[in-house]
């Protein structure tokens, strides 16, 4: 599958859920229906997946965590915020580098409009 065409499953899913909840939830309740969207749709999807930091020898398992990781290609990552702020693509920008995972999602569920809860990430 292109990576277009998978962004775009996984926005379809997402628009799917803000539509049937709305805003004003937790992240946990959209990470939780995102990641059952997605598998209902045969995607290979990890919640929570872990991911350490490494520096030249040394691992460092520092609790971070990837909020979605679809067929290993791309990254999600949820908020439930007023507004994104650069800490928030910054979080983001450094998961796709740690992972070397190319593309990621930042969708913030607490708009009224998912459309404009929706940032693209390229590396």
């Amino acid at each position: 599958m292109e990576i277009n065409d998978l962004t775009h499953e996984i926005l379809d899913s997402a628009f799917k859920v803000q539509t049937a909840l709305g805003p004003g939830l937790l992240e946990s309740a959209y990470q939780v229906c995102l990641c059952y969207e997605l598998k209902k749709k045969g995607f290979n999807v990890e919640s929570e997946k872990p991911q350490p930091l490494v520096y030249e020898e040394v691992k460092l398992d520092c609790g971070y965590r990837i909020d979605l990781l679809v067929e290993n290609r791309v990254i999600v990552e949820l908020k439930t915020v007023d507004q994104f702020t650069d800490v928030h693509q910054a979080q983001i920008l450094t998961y796709m580098k740690l992972s070397r995972i190319r593309h990621g999602l930042l969708i913030n569920f607490n708009v009224k409009s998912l459309k404009n809860g929706i940032k693209r990430f390229v590396l």
